[in-house]
């Protein structure tokens, strides 16, 4: 019997993973593939998973990795959840760990029996954020450059909120991950033809074949960190209830104040007055907020030295809703 595929979708926090997954996934669903998806959660609540909520049907599961613990235990979640998704013979299996994440968790976890004999892996994709800052702090730089190291294809997303062309973004982006790349001493460079630089809303089929079908490249880089030892946190908002004239403002506000800490990204959904669900995301760029289909009043501020109490006072100054706590 063959082995299921499984590929892996990598890059930042907020580089827009999750956006691409669902665009990748639909294009294997149309071609008549059973898949799973399998997503690394942070903690309770993955509004990511509501964002994917609508292609659960017969051929598409949807799992999650529990979040927490020591880097062991995951490491056992992992492979437990790749062992009873092994055991149902999918055709291709994607993974999307979160924005910090040690590649070599990945291998040498497939490479362990029985999983070596249901598994081989398909290609792994690197998405990266052309709005992102062109100098990262050291941590972060590290993991821009490890996690693409072994790509078979990158992805630039975002290019619609870029003032250049994207010949001209995909240009500054390869520069920014070469330079990265080099600096963790990586024997990889990347090629401008090895990266998809166009508007996601015009990725045709061939595009989307040519992902899955990119595989993935050997490489060798200094590993200057521990993904244990990465500073980067997230904290949970729950149960609250802002009015949605005021949400742009509030969250714009905690973004822009140096004691919240420094954020790369505020996500989440929040209950509208009339029954809707609204969608949050926003970068120190840009906040953008569309509709949901469903889901969960909760926001999850991701960053650096993130003061709690000090977005506690950002959001408690408009919350309606008197259950609210954060984590």
């Amino acid at each position: 019997m063959a082995r299921t595929k499984i590929d892996l979708i990598t890059g930042l926090l907020g580089a827009g993973k999750t956006t691409f997954l669902l665009r990748y996934a639909k294009f294997l669903l149309d071609k008549g593939e059973r898949i799973a998806i399998l997503e690394n959660d942070f903690g309770a609540v993955n509004v990511d998973t509501v964002m994917l909520h609508g292609l659960k049907s017969e051929n598409c599961r949807i799992e999650m990795i529990p979040g927490g613990g020591d880097p062991d235990c995951h490491r056992r979640r992992f492979k437990t959840q790749l062992i009873s998704l092994g055991m149902q013979h999918f055709d291709r299996v994607i993974m999307e760990p979160s924005g910090i994440f040690d590649m070599d968790e990945f291998f040498d976890t497939l490479y362990e029996p029985p999983l070596d004999r249901w598994f081989e892996i398909g290609s792994v994709l690197t998405v990266l954020d052309a709005e992102a800052e062109e100098t990262l702090t050291m941590q972060m730089e590290y993991l821009f450059a490890s996690e693409a190291a072994y790509s078979g294809r990158l992805i630039l997303s975002k290019l619609e909120l870029v003032p250049e062309s994207a010949e001209q973004a995909a240009e500054r982006v390869l520069a920014h991950l070469n330079r990265a790349l080099a600096a963790i001493s990586c024997d990889r460079q990347f090629r401008p033809d090895e990266l998809t630089a166009k508007k996601w809303s015009a990725l045709s089929d061939a595009d989307l074949a040519e992902c899955e079908n990119a595989g993935y490249r050997g490489a060798k880089y200094v590993k200057q960190f521990n993904t244990e030892e990465i500073g980067s946190s997230v904290h949970y908002f729950l149960h609250i209830a802002i009015p949605e004239e005021q949400l742009e403002a509030v969250i714009g506000g905690i973004l822009q104040d140096a004691a919240c800490g420094h954020i790369y990204r505020i996500k989440g959904s929040l209950p509208a007055a009339d029954g809707r669900w609204l969608k949050v995301n926003a970068t120190p760029k840009k906040t953008e907020i569309s509709p949901l289909p469903t889901g969960q009043a909760v926001l999850i501020v991701i960053g650096e030295e993130i003061c709690r109490s000090e977005i506690d006072r950002h959001l408690c100054a408009v919350n309606t809703d008197p259950e609210y706590v954060s984590i």
